[in-house]
């Protein structure tokens, strides 16, 4: 894959400007409210009182709104008819600051779905739409605009509502063309055979669009895993990114152990458009070159945004941010465990082949000194434990006035770090109780101890660990900061 140069920039605030490339099939979302105060004489049917009407873009446009919602740079290729509702297709994308290339086609309507609501209830909905494949001069169109537009974009989406623009010829021209150019796809697909998407990235079916091509249940974790991995073999796919509703979402890539992430949603009004914004998101993260599960995780953040709102909606950048936020106070949370909880943790990281460092402090007043010290002990393993001291044996080892910080606030500090996987207090003196129950195969102190000084090396020598003693960094200790504080 290419790099975009971003700067600094990470997680949300990355996204801004990241190029993305949508080509599929864009429609008009029309919406009309009104109330219900009769039945008609007519027939047995609601007489709907318009109060007013609203339209917004649909299918691949509504691919576009997301990607503008969150600060990407959207460029939509798609077809529409000569017709005002493809006038008005044109002018939303216009008003959405999207590039466009609209391959106009004689004779063909542009798709529309009218929806007719009152009192939040949608009583009929009625649709304009033309499904049929395009013809040799459209279809060329469509891939000639996409290989253009791939020049300036850093990721692609392909929305197949199967309406006609993404043929099977138009898919594998445009995913060979992106591969060519290491540019990643990612493909909300249609219908049952997702061989027509050989060559893509990352696929996003909903859990009853897997079970539909995968030909089988998926119900449960280890059905959606083993449905992902059918479809991953069959067709030639680099992965499946399965959103399951209430219970999160599922990242399945050939030969990697399948990533489970929790649904991030408060409330569920309305799950209209939900798997445009994880397309959207998914896609701009990756052309903002952040790590696919760092993506995976902001685009389910995201989708838990747009399903608390009413109608087919799309999640800000702002919104997405403060999600963000919540979700790191969240993980941080998730990290301090108790010493049941860290063993049945340790178990299952063992099972799956983890090796397990160890490391032990009061870490209070987090400096430079701890941070790298951190760093090299998760350089020497898979998942790092630190040890933290309670407040009371804090208190016995540093004296009266400290910690300055309370085990809590030094827990969920140390527990935000990415290089720490697990935090766990004890009141003893020393950690050699937690050594011996956790048995960690890298333990690891800063280099002002000698071996014979650190608490447990013998014991994890002894059944064939190793110890590591993590050069220190010159002049950071929390003794010396409280001191020039003091001053």
């Amino acid at each position: 894959m290419k790099k975009r140069a971003h700067g600094n920039a990470t997680g949300v605030d990355a996204l801004a400007g990241a190029p993305v490339l949508v080509v599929g099939d864009v429609m008009l979302d029309r919406y009309v409210y009104g109330s219900v105060e009769r039945i008609s004489p007519e027939g047995p049917i609601p007489v709907l009182h318009v109060a007013r009407e609203t339209a917004m873009l649909g299918g691949a446009g509504n691919v576009v709104r997301n990607l503008a919602a969150v600060g990407g740079r959207p460029h939509l290729v798609a077809a529409i008819g000569k017709d005002g509702a493809g006038q008005e297709v044109r002018t939303l994308l216009d008003d959405a600051g999207a590039g466009v290339d609209l391959i106009e086609v004689p004779g063909r309507a542009t798709t529309v779905k009218a929806r007719f609501v009152a009192a939040r209830q949608q009583l009929l909905r009625a649709d304009v739409e033309d499904s049929g494949a395009l013809g040799h001069g459209p279809e060329g169109a469509i891939v000639e605009a996409a290989k253009a537009a791939l020049a300036q974009s850093a990721a692609v989406v392909l929305s197949d509502y199967g309406k006609g623009v993404l043929t099977q010829s138009v898919l594998a021209q445009v995913i060979e063309a992106a591969r060519a150019a290491s540019k990643p796809v990612i493909v909300d697909p249609m219908g049952s055979d997702y061989g027509v998407y050989r060559g893509a990235d990352l696929l996003t079916p909903n859990r009853k669009e897997l079970e539909h091509a995968a030909g089988m249940k998926a119900a449960d974790d280890a059905g959606v895993v083993a449905a992902a991995e059918k479809v991953i073999a069959a067709c030639g796919v680099g992965g499946v990114l399965a959103t399951r509703g209430g219970e999160g979402a599922t990242l399945v890539r050939a030969g990697e152990e399948p990533v489970h992430m929790p649904a991030r949603a408060l409330e569920v009004f309305d799950v209209s458009g939900a798997g445009d914004t994880v397309v959207a998101v998914l896609a701009c993260a990756l052309a903002a070159d952040l790590p696919l599960v760092e993506a995976v995780e902001l685009a389910n953040l995201a989708a838990g945004i747009v399903v608390g709102k009413v109608g087919t909606a799309v999640a800000r950048a702002d919104e997405l941010s403060a999600a963000a936020a919540r979700r790191r106070r969240d993980s941080a949370e998730a990290k301090v465990l108790s010493r049941g909880a860290l063993a049945e943790r340790v178990e299952g990281w063992r099972r799956r082949g983890r090796s397990i460092g160890f490391t032990n402090g009061c870490f209070d007043l987090l400096h430079p000194g701890h941070v790298s010290l951190l760093q090299q002990a998760k350089a020497a393993c898979d998942r790092l434990i630190v040890g933290l001291n309670s407040d009371a044996s804090t208190r016995a080892l540093k004296g009266a006035g400290r910690p300055v910080q309370d085990e809590a606030a030094r827990a969920i500090v140390l527990a935000s770090l990415a290089t720490v996987d697990a935090v766990v207090l004890f009141g003893e003196s020393t950690p050699l109780d937690l050594i011996e129950a956790m048995r960690p195969d890298v333990l690891i102190k800063g280099a002002d101890y000698t071996l014979d000084q650190v608490v447990g090396a013998e014991l994890v020598q002894g059944y064939g660990g190793k110890v590591l003693l993590a050069r220190l960094e010159d002049g950071h200790s929390t003794t010396a900061t409280i001191a020039r504080l003091a001053e």
